[in-house]
């Protein structure tokens, strides 16, 4: 399938977001870092991670102070940097990626310090020519992403904010306000991880985030398994797996695509499903 202009950006992940709701589940958001365990192995991975059936693929820009992930994609981060991997190549990366028909939702999730230095425009235009749909940037506040979210505005790409186990009802009103594709929920506190349960206030802190949402809700850290995922299922639109996927990297294209059609199999929402606070679109053609 080749991406037509009319499902790039935004809109994009407004359709997989639809198509997984109207298919009685919520979307499987799988994350992989870019050039490892190396690039030519990223051009075998990511494909893996959509013909296992991923929704939306988030492709993790490596970064000295990754703060926000835990040891295994601080581990992988450091190894594509050793390997060379910057942020220019991640996005022919992901060029070539399209180019070999990939055709999911591709998020480039990365720090803000490499997009500083980039140029702001400058990177969401080559986004744009990359075909990226949007961004994830754990590191930059509300407060602060005024002139990153015009430059991805000008080339319709989305901006996705996170949402914190502390933060507080009104700041996630105004978070919910400004993020554009979805909503990231962060699971618990610390770094990205798999393995570690997240809490049980989760489902109230979700029931919460709920009446604030103007876009769909994908929950993330600490996601691994596939009992984890059946339970959270029914409660979000969106669940974020990324750890656990970079463990398998090592292993090949086959044991990720394997672990990755384990996790969407055991995805639907069943009957008992928390109203959404958006609109789901129809589904569209491919």
């Amino acid at each position: 399938m080749t991406l037509g202009t009319d499902k790039r950006g935004t809109h994009a992940i407004d359709v997989a977001f639809g198509d997984a709701r109207a298919e009685g589940r919520c979307a499987l958001i799988a994350y992989l870092t870019l050039g490892y365990p190396s690039p030519a192995d990223s051009l075998k991975l990511v494909p893996a991670l959509q013909a296992g059936g991923a929704d939306i693929i988030e492709l993790g820009v490596p970064f000295s102070d990754p703060v926000a992930d835990g040891p295994t994609i601080q581990r992988a981060s450091h190894a594509a940097l050793q390997a060379g991997v910057t942020p220019a190549h991640c996005l022919k990366l992901a060029t070539r990626l399209r180019d070999m028909g990939v055709c999911v939702p591709l998020l480039l999730m990365g720090y803000y310090n490499p997009i500083y230095r980039h140029g702001l425009a400058k990177y969401a235009r080559d986004c744009g020519e990359a075909r990226v749909d949007g961004l994830i940037v754990p590191d930059l506040p509300l407060e602060e992403a005024g002139p990153l979210g015009r430059a991805c505005g000008r080339e319709g790409i989305a901006l996705v904010f996170l949402v914190a186990p502390s933060t507080g009802e009104e700041r996630i009103a105004r978070i919910a306000a400004a993020t554009q594709g979805f909503l990231y929920v962060i699971s618990r506190l610390g770094t990205t991880g798999a393995g570690r349960n997240p809490g049980q206030e989760l489902s109230s802190r979700l029931a919460l985030v709920r009446r604030h949402a103007q876009t769909p809700i994908a929950v993330g850290f600490g996601i691994s398994r596939p009992q984890q995922v059946r339970a959270l299922a029914p409660k979000v639109d969106g669940i974020i797996v990324g750890s656990a996927i970079v463990e398998r990297a090592s292993e090949g294209a086959k044991a990720v695509r394997s672990y990755v059609a384990s996790l969407r199999e055991v995805m639907s929402r069943g009957q008992d499903t928390e109203a959404p606070g958006w609109k789901p679109v129809g589904n569209c053609s491919s």
